[in-house]
């Protein structure tokens, strides 16, 4: 039985609403996954008639986010707790993977408040001991905290919080960099926030101001109804208190890359930005 039959089968009784877009599934989309459903691939299309580049977008963030798990959880850092937030559906190379590879004693905290990633994807995500799954929404740093699995984390000692593709999801009306200040202020000192978000880089970049804007409207209108294409200043906020790590908070491909670029990145993909930042 494929995907889309078997969750109609059992999507009532995880709460997974079928006519709308998931944010988790439509990501994985663009991955090349199959755990999608008519609805998400309406919005796929959406933006690849827009930026036909944007599976590449999707393998970039996954890139970085392995190279900045590889980097915190290596001898030279050491870290061996990571938050995940908003983790979205596995796939391959995914943070417990990366970190444990490094530091097999590493523990791996995922979170989402998405029904299909509870309902397809925790099995794949606790595959040991040290691999868990919560399910909470990014938006409330209280009640994500007090989550029994976050507890398994030692919050006394240095860990990672991830937030990766999530921000851009979250409207300025739920002031997103009130609720980071939140997650900020509870990390341990010699704590680490890794953050990627789409970017409107303005005058900057013309060509790419004008996408960002396209791209932001057609994720708004889509059934998915979010996506926010930031300023620079404006994601800088969300490291506020933060000792920003060199290079800064740059385009993804310009983040520590494992090598020589072997072709030209396209526009929409030099439009997100990624940085990691210590707390002191």
């Amino acid at each position: 039985m494929d995907f889309e039959a078997e969750a109609a089968d059992v999507g009532a009784a995880a709460g997974i609403d079928t006519s709308k877009a998931s944010i988790a599934r439509v990501y994985d989309l663009f991955l090349g996954g199959k755990d999608n459903f008519a609805v998400d691939r309406e919005v796929y299309e959406t933006i690849q008639a827009v930026a036909p580049q944007g599976d590449e977008v999707a393998k970039s963030i996954r890139r970085w986010l392995n190279r900045v798990v590889r980097h915190l959880a290596g001898f030279e850092v050491g870290i061996d707790q990571f938050l995940d937030v908003g983790s979205g559906l596995p796939t391959a190379e995914n943070t417990h993977e990366i970190a444990q590879r490094h530091n097999p004693d590493s523990t791996v905290v995922y979170v989402d408040n998405d029904a299909t990633v509870a309902a397809y994807g925790r099995a794949l995500m606790e595959e040991n001991d040290r691999t868990h799954f919560a399910t909470a929404d990014l938006r409330d740093p209280a009640g994500l905290l007090a989550a029994p699995q976050v507890a398994r984390l030692d919050f006394q000692r240095p860990l990672v919080l991830i937030q990766c593709a999530t921000l851009h999801h979250i409207d300025d009306e739920d002031d997103p960099a009130r609720f980071m200040k939140r997650y900020v202020d509870a990390l341990p000192p010699g704590s680490y926030v890794a953050i990627s978000h789409w970017w409107d880089p303005g005058e900057e970049l013309p060509e790419g101001h004008r996408m960002a804007r396209e791209l932001e409207q057609r994720w708004r209108e889509s059934s998915m109804g979010s996506g926010r294409y930031r300023t620079r200043e404006e994601i800088t906020e969300f490291f506020a208190g933060l000792e920003l790590v060199e290079p800064g908070l740059v385009e993804l491909n310009d983040w520590w890359p494992d090598g020589p670029r072997i072709r030209e990145t396209s526009l929409v993909e030099r439009l997100i930005l990624g940085g990691v930042a210590r707390k002191p």
